[in-house]
């Protein structure tokens, strides 16, 4: 089965205005096709799609979780992009911004963050929770340069299974090699458990 990588970041604001950022996104979404996984985003505009048009570019397939209920309210409540533009398939969840986040993270086997404010920082503590293997690509604005230390001013640690890179081709290339190293660890009845990794040296 294909893997699934999760495209979190900055929907607007200067991280997502920058040229030379919004091409390095691209270049993730690339690199994600390339090695033959599925892009999954939240279906709004700013860096996360910059991402899925690199992913179409070298003919990836991309879905998109709308916290929309409707094609409508997508495109007219939301401003996000039309539906017809980069996506395979796109579902509408009516969930808003907060439960989509929750969707988006468990249906990804990894996630990799570019940019981001307030509501990637929600979406990395979901991911860091429940174990996902994380990609942080470093340089990309917003919070993404200040990650380690908010999870260390938070009494935790950086566990083995998050990477973190400026380069977008190693960045993918390390968290592919990370969900296959460290699936997300759940009990035999489903729930998710604490990771107990180490301290990542890299």
């Amino acid at each position: 089965m294909r893997l699934k990588i999760g495209v979190m970041g900055s929907a607007s604001g200067k991280a997502a205005e920058n040229k030379i950022n919004l091409e390095k996104c691209r270049e993730v979404g690339r690199w994600i096709a390339r090695k033959g996984c599925i892009l999954v985003n939240g279906a709004c505009p700013g860096l996360p799609h910059e991402a899925a048009y690199g992913a179409r570019e070298e003919g990836g397939f991309v879905l998109g979780v709308s916290p929309a209920f409707s094609r409508h309210e997508h495109v007219y409540e939301y401003k996000s992009p039309h539906p017809h533009e980069v996506y395979d398939i796109l579902l509408y969840t009516g969930l808003g911004f907060m439960e989509r986040d929750i969707m988006n993270i468990r249906s990804s086997d990894g996630v990799i963050f570019l940019g981001g404010g307030i509501g990637t920082l929600n979406e990395f503590t979901i991911a860091f929770e429940e174990g996902k293997p994380i990609g942080v690509l470093l340089d990309s604005g917003g919070i993404s340069n200040h990650l380690q230390d908010i999870v260390r001013w938070c009494g935790r640690e950086i566990h083995e299974n998050i990477v973190f890179s400026n380069n977008p081709e190693e960045l993918v290339e390390k968290l592919v090699y990370l969900i296959h190293e460290y699936p997300s660890p759940i009990h035999e009845d489903g729930r998710v458990k604490d990771v107990k990794f180490g301290v990542h040296r890299g």
